[in-house]
């Protein structure tokens, strides 16, 4: 692909305007390797970053982070060795009650994770989850809503990660401080739909240990002069997989020692 002066090539540039569109217009589009099947990761995710950038020129600002394709289970499904990341920003979050307002959505789907609340900066490269937990101020149990703009949601890993790792929606609960003595690959965690069980995990679901995939982020962000900064919080990753979510529904997330937290579906 040739470069434009601004460094991005013409044919990127369409593709970030087709997935802002999306977003903005609530519409699935095809994936972007149906056409493009030589998409790289490091392309896509210039993609996202400057879909991001439109996001913050629009008064969006950052607000989280987020890593993805986390468990191994994922990674196996997806034939990739490591994780995604993508951005959060401010109009994804919603607050605790707040209702998930399904009709702003394409095809959302609900996932249990740990939300981890920094309080000082991480700066990769070389951090160990050891160097997470302790700049970790709190935890808390969290919901993320993911949306694929992709039709049938169906994509790559390059498209994925062009569309900021499905991001969609997010909801803390609680936060509670970080004790030394609480194992977060123990915590065992309940995921019920409408009042049934539809998962159960523990956070060792997450590289091991959700800490583990903070780590990871903060490392690949410095690739990319990055950092993960003290006050954010960051979703390391699913505990399971995720369920579709519709007007009416009810998910609530358990989490031994953490708490409970629902989100109701309008």
């Amino acid at each position: 692909m040739e470069r434009t002066n601004q460094g991005l090539s013409a044919e990127l540039v369409a593709l970030v305007d087709r997935l802002d569109a999306a977003q903005c217009e609530r519409r699935e589009v095809s994936a972007i390797t149906d056409e493009h099947p030589g998409l790289t990761a490091s392309q896509a995710y210039e993609i996202q970053r400057r879909l991001i950038r439109r996001q913050e020129e629009r008064g969006d600002p950052l607000v989280a982070m987020k890593a993805g394709l986390t468990s191994r289970a994922k990674q196996v499904a997806m034939g990739v060795a490591e994780p995604i990341y993508g951005y959060i920003c401010e109009s994804m979050v919603l607050d605790e009650g707040e209702p998930l307002a399904t009709g702003e959505l394409i095809h959302p789907r609900a996932e249990p994770e740990i939300a981890f609340l920094l309080k000082s900066d991480l700066q990769g490269p070389g951090l160990t989850a050891d160097d997470v937990l302790r700049a970790t101020a709190a935890v808390a149990p969290a919901i993320e809503v993911i949306d694929s703009r992709y039709k049938d949601f169906r994509f790559t890993l390059p498209d994925v990660v062009a569309d900021n790792a499905s991001s969609a929606r997010v909801v803390v609960g609680s936060w509670q401080p970080l004790d030394e003595d609480l194992d977060l690959r123990l915590v065992g965690m309940i995921f019920t739909k409408n009042g049934e069980v539809v998962e159960t995990g523990a956070g060792a679901a997450v590289l091991g240990h959700p800490a583990n995939a903070v780590a990871w982020l903060a490392n690949a962000l410095a690739e990319r002069g990055e950092a993960l900064r003290a006050g954010t919080f960051v979703m390391p990753g699913a505990l399971s997989n995720a369920h579709p979510v519709a007007p009416g529904d009810q998910v609530e997330v358990e989490i031994h020692r953490l708490g409970s937290l629902v989100l109701h579906c309008v």
